[in-house]
């Protein structure tokens, strides 16, 4: 080679190399999981068998820059497969991941001599609580964006060769190109976005928030405003500075508990910078791998010990029902208090498919906070509703435009797909035949265009001694009808006593400010002495289960009731009623209408009543959700339900037969233990001041059905005990598998110990004694009810096991007193079925 050019040649050499190694690798890309397409936080994204990596944020993403790599990627996280992808260097590129979870045993912690090295780290978080936790805010405010998405998951081939299935095979194509490259096929069924304000102050502890914007689209969802308020992020918040989290309606124990070394073991794998935090890498395990416990990751702040982020899993080891998996991320940030508040939260919940012939469903929350306001509190009066609905809060939910401004982030490319897809589904007519379908098992009404619904179902037919078959159909009146009004009625036949029943009643809104409402109702119909339908409240199969069978005291009435009520103020209503009631007994009952003369003392055995009802109702912390026409209750937090009502009985006022007085004061709390599971106590005291035929006093109810319910004493018969002063208290606790998760062989089975105690404690007057009819004659058959002694309460124990094959409960029942007599059941074996997770 020539002298003069083989020293350009090898400058040009050089010149080209040096640029070529010397050019910068820039990759980007987001890493989500396989099977729900969620983005995974918190995922070491490094060249493999180097140090140049960075870990994804909270969506997710990554950013990656580097002179020296070599040409392999690796993502990996705990709990998840690693993967590995090869990039080209020198080049800006998008490499994407979707990582697969790994199914493996729970990590074994070692710990050598000495101490393990996170107990000082937990023991500082622990002391640091009152410093960190956002309840020592006086008060707080922000602005939230939810979003929530419900997908059928893990689609079998058998699920899909189901006719209904086949006949959306063209969504179905569409599912797979959403899926991604190495995800796993989703259907989408709901998806809804709202943007909100929310507001809390202490003392008193409340919470408000306002919903100014929802976009709602799903299968089955029509109005959507009951729909809008579950959904809002008043329902997505979780504290894990609490000891105990609610989760699915049951009690799972923070990683961060006071009581933290006796549930989890630990192990500090990491410290590193998190934003601009540096922050110790703490995982955690559940000792028993059935208790209600989390396994995860979290990330606590060297400066100041607080929760920076946090990723849990609860399992399919846990004692749940129907879950595959739950799953909550958060991210934290501190307040110019101190406090931290979380800035975003993840939830997943992943339903188990019920057969291997079917799918799952994944639900999917995301919220996300910003604009946070701290201690400056409102009135008290501006936290009066828990939860209140803007009118206009769906006036742009079509508005894409409007929308893409009101998002913290916008929406990802699969995540627009999925709106169009459910607007597909929603046009196939064999989807909309089986959503109404199961409208109509979960409602019990069938709707007949918009404004009508015919129902409800149970009380279609039924069978018992007195009525023989009797049919009931009946109808009512929706939203779509009118949004202050509600009406609605049944007629029914017994083709034994031919006899006509019927109810109608109507019900007007008047403020849902402070909710006050107004209604009327009128009913001839057939009762059971001793079941109070009143008290059963909302309890439609009791209702309906009542109606079938042997009546022993039956008894034909008409009722005719006005009712009003209002919020004065929050958790405090006021009702006031007026009720006409007539009682034609169909069993043999007689009463004396002068029980100074008996000899000479008509026997009555038909009488009316009129009554004027006060009834004062405090509820502090009580939540409801709110439609236009109707208000359903959530139940309360921590506070007890406390009920006191006056019963004014005037006699000659529309015939009434009888004047008189009754009190009555009720209490009803539900209880959370922690580990020693969650409880209910009702309890009742009456006194009724003037002497009253046994029908018109304190039935105690009873249950003469094989099947359980907390609400009645299980072993008492129907109208057997009846008082005039008498105190109640009903207990029923869920050990939520305390006891049996302890029993190697058992605890597969995921069985749990329940237990119930029922007393009464009360008595009759003598007074009320002398006003019923003595048998005399045998062929009267005149049945007076049982009476109690102060000197001896009724009482009932119970133990027993639900959760048996998912759906059953056996309660063993044993009465300890009151045991004289030849048809008293002093033990019983009742059972039911019960949907519970």
């Amino acid at each position: 080679m020539n002298t003069l050019i083989r020293p350009i040649f090898i400058f040009f050499f050089c010149v080209v190399a040096s640029t070529a190694f010397g050019q910068e690798t820039i990759i980007k890309g987001k890493v989500t999981d396989a099977n729900s397409g969620d983005p995974i936080p918190f995922v070491n994204v490094l060249f493999k068998g180097t140090n140049i990596g960075t870990t994804t944020d909270f969506d997710g993403n990554y950013l990656l820059k580097t002179n020296s790599p070599n040409d392999t990627l690796l993502a990996s996280y705990i709990g998840y497969k690693p993967r590995t992808k090869v990039i080209t260097k020198g080049i800006s590129q998008t490499v994407n991941f979707q990582l697969e979870e790994e199914v493996t045993n729970l990590q074994e912690v070692v710990v050598l001599a000495g101490e393990n090295p996170a107990f000082e780290v937990l023991r500082k978080v622990v002391r640091n609580k009152k410093n960190n936790d956002k309840r020592r805010l006086t008060a707080y405010e922000y602005d939230t964006y939810t979003k929530i998405e419900v997908d059928v998951d893990n689609m079998s081939e058998k699920f899909r060769e189901r006719r209904l299935i086949q006949k959306i095979t063209q969504v179905l194509d569409s599912v797979e190109r959403i899926a991604g490259e190495d995800g796993k096929p989703i259907l989408p069924i709901f998806i809804t976005e709202s943007v909100s304000k929310l507001y809390y102050r202490d003392n008193p502890n409340s919470k408000f928030e306002k919903i100014l914007h929802s976009k709602i689209n799903g299968l089955g969802v029509e109005d959507g405003t009951t729909v809008t308020q579950l959904v809002g992020s008043s329902f997505q918040e979780y504290n894990f500075y609490q000891n105990w989290l609610n989760i699915v309606e049951k009690e799972f124990v923070s990683p961060i508990a006071d009581g933290w070394r006796l549930y989890y073991d630990y192990d500090l794998v990491d410290s590193l910078f998190v934003g601009e935090h540096y922050c110790y890498r703490l995982d955690f395990f559940p000792r028993s791998p059935q208790d209600l416990a989390f396994t995860g990751s979290m990330w606590i702040t060297r400066d100041g010990y607080a929760l920076k982020q946090i990723d849990v899993n609860i399992g399919k080891g846990a004692n749940l029902n129907f879950i595959e998996k739950i799953r909550i991320q958060q991210e934290l940030e501190p307040t110019a208090d101190g406090a931290w508040l979380p800035v975003k939260n993840r939830v997943l919940i992943d339903v188990s498919e019920l057969t291997s012939n079917s799918a799952g469903m994944l639900a999917k929350f995301y919220t996300s906070n910003k604009n946070f306001v701290v201690n400056k509190p409102y009135d008290v009066a501006f936290y009066e509703r828990p939860i209140q609905l803007d009118e206009r809060a769906r006036l742009n939910q079509n508005d894409e435009t409007v929308w893409d401004t009101l998002r913290h982030e916008p929406l990802s490319e699969t995540e627009r797909n999925v709106y169009k897809m459910i607007d597909t589904l929603r046009n196939i007519p064999v989807i909309r035949t089986y959503t109404d379908i199961i409208k109509i098992a979960v409602d019990g009404y069938f709707g007949i265009g918009k404004k009508i619904e015919i129902g409800p179902y149970p009380d279609l037919i039924s069978y018992n001694n007195i009525e023989g078959v009797r049919v009931m159909p009946g109808f009512r009146t929706t939203y779509a009808f009118s949004k202050k009004w509600t009406f609605g009625g049944q007629v029914g036949y017994g083709f034994i006593d031919e006899k006509y029943k019927y109810s109608v009643y109507a019900k007007q809104v008047l403020s849902t400010r402070r909710w006050t409402t107004w209604s009327i109702r009128s009913r001839s119909d057939l009762g059971r002495l001793g079941f109070d339908d009143e008290a059963v409240g909302g309890n439609a199969l009791l209702l309906a289960s009542q109606r079938w069978g042997f009546f022993r005291r039956g008894f034909y009435f008409d009722e005719t009731r006005v009712d009003f009520q209002r919020e004065l103020f929050k958790g405090f209503n006021q009702r006031i009623a007026v009720r006409y009631a007539s009682f034609d007994p169909a069993f043999n009952f007689g009463y004396y209408e002068n029980p100074e003369d008996i000899v000479n003392s008509p026997i009555g055995s038909m009488y009316t009543t009129s009554e004027v009802i006060l009834e004062s109702r405090y509820a502090r912390d009580e939540v409801f959700l709110q439609d236009d026409n109707q208000r359903l209750s959530l139940g309360t937090i921590r506070w007890p339900v406390l009920t006191l009502r006056y019963t004014r009985g005037i006699k000659n006022f529309a015939g009434s037969d009888f004047d008189y007085n009754k009190l009555r004061f009720s209490f009803e709390k539900g209880t959370r233990l922690g580990i020693l599971g969650t409880g209910k106590l009702r309890a009742t005291a009456e006194y009724v001041f003037e002497p009253l035929p046994y029908t018109l006093l304190g039935l105690h109810l009873g249950n003469q059905t094989p099947i359980f319910t907390p609400l009645t004493f299980n072993l008492m018969d129907y109208g057997e005990f009846v008082s005039d002063r008498y105190v109640t208290a009903q207990y029923n606790h869920h050990f939520e598998g305390l006891l049996l998760n302890r029993m190697p062989l058992l605890r597969k089975l995921k069985w749990r110990f329940v237990g119930t105690a029922n007393m009464v404690y009360g008595s009759m007057s003598q007074e009320s004694q002398n006003l019923i009819v003595q048998n005399t004659d045998p062929s009267n058959e005149i049945l007076p009810p049982g009476q109690l002694s102060l000197r001896k309460p009724y009482v009932e124990l119970g133990y027993g096991i639900e959760n048996i094959f998912k759906f059953f409960r056996i309660d063993f029942i044993h009465r300890l007193s009151y045991l004289d007599g030849p048809e008293v059941r002093k033990f019983g074996v009742f059972g039911t079925v019960q949907l519970t997770l």
